[in-house]
């Protein structure tokens, strides 16, 4: 039997499952269609089996504000690199669906979103900061202002609108008044450097930029006007660009910017707008609304464009059903506006839920900090990272010994794969045993899950809890690099191989910024396996739970003598049975033009006080053959004093890769630490630095 067929440990079952609303779903779902679906994973078949008749379910079945009607879901013979379009004929606008909920036929209410009641909180670092609570009204007032400012700074439909700027209620305000005019929104964090912002902008060429003038971090306050001023520098010669638009980050003191160039103040260019008047322009289904990039850590960033009706259906879907939000929830996820999560702020509001939107490092004044706040917001939703789990456990924290957290319902961890042990601990130490722990995986490319929670199974030990409905996904065998078009071979479940899906869903992007001919997205997407999207990821499907194992970045993917695993099963091994001696690894795979097979390299970043000695290798390399197999254990072991993350903490492997395989990178804007990859040039000649302690 495979390794990944096995059932592990159950840690979590809902208790009244009938209760939820999925379980609610299923039920008018198996009436509408005359079906039995007895479980989630039956569910999941007849909505990738009848993949039309489910999204026109979900349709109906959500309240989305919209106009006008389609007489097909989608051509379901269209090849999935066809980009097919959905739903043609509907009209909607983003920013009209989170500040209003749909009544009756195509009226707008605020139910859920009564004027009185609070819609978003504002946290700043370490919670030192007073706090600020804005309702409803307010939002929607603060909104109109925004919407009538833009309008008056000559911004229509189709024009780029962005952000560098923190989680904050500006930036909210920014996002809904671009987005309820038909522009698309782009947003970026402060700690990008300048290279990494201008990599992105040059792509969408922005009318305006948003740009907050100061930034709060690790308890320092850094001066952003250098950066507006090279932001403005290299934006100069770009036609559409207009100016730069000054946040303050303290309201009571903003900086002055009037020696730089093309920029101005917040609160003069809002003086621009005749009224708070909301206004807001529906449009296609498939309409673009949204810039996100990838993360850009081996050459220049993906430009990835969203479309409205395929997130605001996918967020109904997932939200209200894998998640349970509603407008009783409260949503703390930590995130940069850099990275794909902070929608989750944003689509919090369609529900009426209120998120907290947190600023700053997670560890100050200290590591607790975000769990105090889960006690003091009663917050039921709560996203975060395994790196900060990671942190708990190694500080010796149990976040249900030191907070009340009886209203929290669940966590989503994100941006890495979750070790098996981090589970063990959330459920063993950490976190009371009523909350559901979801580790999903998807994410930029699809603003959706691949793999995510869902409140009708049992939770085991392990990987994604199952499929998201309606999209369907299969692990195929994995190619080797430079090959294209494929006819992909589908693996069992049970047996590893690469993620792709199989069919289209209706939030796949709607095209890559400026790649006029598509052939930046079929590369991307489609060039490796015939008619399927090829997402990166190496995984396996647990036969008889229906777990989505995540192993790895299919880049990362380890292939010493024609055995190919992930990188995660070496990081479990690391985690599991080292976290006392061993901070972090990044475990790679060596191959140069003169090799004829590939090594692993296993790199590890000690803690204070010990070593990487021939006596821990040795451990190791017992621990990896006893756990995996001989075939696991890698060739060479060094100790490192840094591992290559992004400014969202994700680990970053292949640079590594690429440098010890003798190549030359230029490092992404993206790295929050480009100068650890320096360190790894030496082992692209590895035999000759080789220690006989070092080697395994």
């Amino acid at each position: 039997m495979s390794a990944y067929s096995a059932v592990p440990r159950k840690l979590w079952e809902h208790p009244n499952p009938e209760s939820t609303e999925i379980a609610q779903f299923k039920k008018s779902l198996e009436q509408a269609n005359g079906v039995k679906l007895p479980d989630y994973h039956a569910m999941y078949q007849w909505s990738i089996e009848n993949r039309s008749a489910f999204w026109d379910f979900c349709w109906k079945y959500f309240p989305i504000i919209h106009e006008g009607s389609y007489d097909r879901v989608m051509d379901e013979t269209a090849r999935i690199d066809s980009i097919p379009d959905w739903f043609s004929g509907i009209r909607l606008n983003y920013a009209e669906n989170v500040l209003f909920t749909k009544g009756p036929g195509q009226s707008l209410t605020t139910v859920g979103k009564e004027d009185d009641k609070i819609a978003i909180t504002e946290i700043r670092e370490g919670d030192v900061e007073p706090t600020v609570n804005l309702s409803w009204k307010e939002l929607r007032q603060r909104t109109g202002r925004v919407i009538q400012a833009l309008k008056a700074a000559g911004v229509q439909r189709g024009d780029r609108v962005a952000v560098v700027a923190s989680n904050s209620i500006d930036t909210m305000t920014i996002i809904l008044a671009t987005t309820a005019l038909g522009a698309l929104f782009s947003s970026t964090s402060t700690d990008t450097g300048v290279k990494g912002i201008l990599d992105r902008l040059l792509q969408i060429n922005p009318r305006w930029v948003f740009v907050d003038d100061k930034t709060v971090y690790n308890g320092k306050t850094v001066d952003l006007r250098p950066k507006i001023t090279q932001i403005v520098k290299g934006l100069d010669h770009i036609k559409e660009f207009q100016g730069v638009i000054s946040i303050p980050r303290f309201r009571d003191r903003p900086a002055d910017v009037t020696q730089i160039p093309r920029t101005r103040p917040l609160a003069e260019f809002l003086s621009m707008a005749s009224s708070d008047q909301l206004e807001f322009v529906r449009v296609g289904f498939r309409d673009p609304f949204l810039i996100v990039y990838s993360s850009g850590t081996t050459g220049e960033p993906k430009c990835i464009v969203h479309c409205v009706g395929g997130v605001l259906l996918n967020t109904h879907k997932e939200s209200r059903l894998n998640r349970s939000m509603d407008a009783t929830a409260t949503v703390l996820q930590y995130t940069t506006t850099g990275w794909i999560m902070y929608m989750t702020c944003v689509s919090a509001l369609i529900f009426g839920a209120r998120p907290i939107l947190y600023d700053g490092s997670p560890f100050l004044p200290d590591i607790t900090i975000l769990v105090k706040l889960l006690e003091k917001h009663k917050v039921t939703h709560f996203g975060t990272s395994p790196r900060w789990m990671h942190e708990l456990r190694k500080n010796g924290i149990s976040p249900r010994k030191i907070a009340d957290l009886q209203n929290l319902r669940g966590v989503t961890s994100t941006g890495m794969v979750l070790s098996e042990s981090l589970f063990e601990w959330f459920y063993d130490e950490g976190f009371p045993p009523h909350v559901l722990l979801a580790n999903i995986s998807g994410g930029t490319d699809l603003a959706a899950c691949f793999g995510l929670e869902n409140p009708i199974s049992p939770l085991y030990v392990g990987g994604c809890q199952g499929p998201s409905l309606g999209i369907p996904i299969a692990a195929f065998e994995q190619v080797d690099e430079g090959v294209s078009q494929v006819k992909g071979t589908r693996m069992p479940d049970g047996e590893p191989g690469e993620i792709v899906a199989t069919a289209p869903f209706p939030s796949m992007p709607v095209m890559f910024w400026g790649d006029k001919d598509g052939k930046k997205y079929f590369n991307a997407y489609f060039a490796r396996f015939d008619n399927v999207w090829t997402h990166g990821d190496f995984i396996a499907i647990n036969p008889n739970t229906h777990q989505v194992l995540f192993l790895g970045r299919s880049d990362g993917v380890l292939n010493p003598s024609g055995v190919r695993f992930g990188s995660a099963e070496i990081y479990n091994v690391i985690d599991t049975q080292f976290s006392t001696e061993i901070v972090d690894s990044v475990c790679v795979g060596q191959r140069r033009p003169k090799d004829t097979d590939e090594s692993v390299m296993l790199f590890l970043l000690m803690r204070p006080g010990f070593s990487a000695d021939q006596k821990l290798m040795a451990r190791i390399k017992d621990a990896i053959r006893k756990a995996l197999s001989a075939r696991h254990v890698p060739k060479y072991i060094f100790e490192t004093p840094a591992i290559p993350v992004t400014v969202n903490l994700k680990k970053v492997e292949l640079p590594v890769k690429q440098i010890v395989s003798g190549k030359k990178i230029k490092p992404s804007g993206t790295l929050l630490n480009p100068e650890s990859l320096d360190f790894y040039y030496q082992f692209a000649e590895v035999e000759k630095m080789l220690k006989p302690q070092a080697k395994l």
